[in-house]
């Protein structure tokens, strides 16, 4: 796990590192409070350059030459505090037909 912390008022950068990043990738972010499920609050949608952020705080740079993503949260709060997480589309890879044999096996055992 790494952790950051800044003070209050300042700016914070996250970054995720992707192997197979691209511009043209989507992706989102996710952040989950203490004692809650993952909520969903920003998103890039690939080559369009569209954004979509619940909070104006919030801003991204892709790095692709880096294989890296980076958001920036501007004035940090004691409330940002969370675990984020990034997915990147495709997020499942793989055989979806093997995937979904493990589950049905799991579920009726």
């Amino acid at each position: 796990k790494k952790e950051e912390s800044t003070l209050e008022g300042t700016s914070v950068t996250l970054s995720y590192k992707y192997p197979k990043l691209s511009r043209s990738d989507s992706y989102f972010w996710y952040r989950q409070f203490p004692g809650k499920p993952p909520e969903f609050f920003f998103s890039h949608l690939g080559s369009e350059e569209k954004l979509q952020s619940l909070d104006p705080r919030f801003s991204h740079e892709v790095k692709a030459a880096d294989k890296q993503i980076d958001l920036q949260i501007s004035s940090a709060a004691v409330t940002d505090s969370a675990v984020y997480y990034c997915a990147v589309k495709p997020t499942v890879t793989g055989n979806n037909k093997t995937l979904y044999k493990k589950l049905q096996q799991h579920s009726t055992t």
